[in-house]
């Protein structure tokens, strides 16, 4: 006999049911539920793929790269942004199929960008225009779920301004809130419904920094709220996620370079827990980091050193292996597998 029983209050994370009014599995993460994607980064890509765009501080490049999040070796040959003058300490932020990236500029003379460009992840190639920033901007701080992109406004004129864009629809950027806390250069992690912002460096004094974190709900417009705070107050860290558990490595305070690595739990509030370090003992700042659902690699920042870590694990990094050329740091980072996307 099959007795019927009411659903487990309150509902456990990872809970599975299927919705009838939209005909589409869905998943409990935590806060919300959630559609379960039809499309994977193995249909896509042969695997979660990750794209290091622009950086090469002191100079800065346009040469994207790309790497296998779930294997170990060297990065390959992108493409190139459309900008020639270089795109440093852009930030990048992704969808299931497009890549994106957001201001930047040159270092000497300050060019900075409002551009937005865009790349689908299966194939290679230049990159294309998407549309434009309200301003020009750098050291910007991006994340995203399945369908919008969010973009934490930078220097200059450190402030706290978001704005987004609908990944699916090419247009210019439009207001979401403000941050609780006016920073460039923080770093981002996100689940499918919660973005976070981790430290930065601070508008009241030039290079101040902070440990506060913030976050949002991405599908609304609005304000940042307190999350709890990084385990060290750095600018420039690099930092993703997958829909679980975000993790953050890197950054300086302001020259003084770290290889710790730090982590937070996205639907829970709360101050953010060692994790382990990185691999690499010669460090910079702002180098790129992918998530895949299981994975994180991080660019260290100064040299063509490359780590990755389990992410549901703790523990030091591993090699990954190197990058194809010396980018250096200040570059955008953002993969097909994060977990904003599930």
């Amino acid at each position: 006999m099959t007795i019927n029983q009411p659903p487990l209050q309150p509902t456990p994370a990872g809970a599975l049911r299927f919705n009838t009014d939209s005909s589409k599995l869905e998943y409990y993460d935590g806060n919300q539920w959630v559609n379960v994607t039809s499309t994977s980064p193995e249909v896509q890509t042969g695997g979660t793929r990750g794209i290091k765009m622009g950086g090469g501080y002191p100079n800065g490049t346009d040469e994207t790269n790309y790497l296998n999040v779930s294997t170990t070796g060297f990065t390959a040959d992108f493409g190139n942004l459309t900008f020639s003058g270089g795109r440093l300490i852009n930030a990048g932020f992704s969808s299931r199929i497009n890549a994106f990236v957001a201001g930047g500029g040159t270092f000497p003379g300050n060019a900075y960008q409002n551009i937005i460009q865009t790349h689908e992840f299966a194939s290679t190639g230049d990159f294309n225009d998407f549309g434009n920033l309200s301003s020009i901007r750098n050291e910007m701080s991006n994340l995203s779920d399945a369908t919008r992109g969010v973009l934490g406004l930078g220097y200059p004129g450190t402030n706290d301004g978001i704005e987004y864009i609908t990944m699916s629809s090419q247009g210019d950027s439009v207001d979401f809130g403000d941050r609780s806390t006016a920073s460039s250069g923080a770093g981002t992690m996100q689940s499918p419904t919660r973005g976070v912002f981790s430290a930065g460096e601070l508008a009241a004094s030039p290079y101040a920094v902070t440990n506060v974190m913030q976050y949002l709900t991405i599908s609304t417009l609005g304000n940042t709220a307190d999350f709890g705070d990084a385990v060290t107050a750095v600018r420039y860290p690099a930092a993703t996620s997958n829909a679980v558990r975000g993790v953050q490595a890197l950054g300086g305070s302001p020259n003084t370079h770290i290889n710790a690595i730090e982590y937070i739990t996205m639907a829970t509030l709360g101050d953010a827990i060692d994790f382990g370090d990185l691999v690499a003992s010669n460090i910079g700042f702002g180098g790129g980091a992918f998530a895949s659902p299981t994975r994180a690699v991080f660019s260290v920042g100064n040299n063509t050193d490359t780590d990755y870590i389990q992410i549901m694990t703790t523990g030091n990094a591993v090699d990954w292996g190197d990058l194809r050329d010396d980018q250096g740091g200040g570059s955008g980072g953002c993969s097909n597998g994060h977990g904003g996307l599930g």
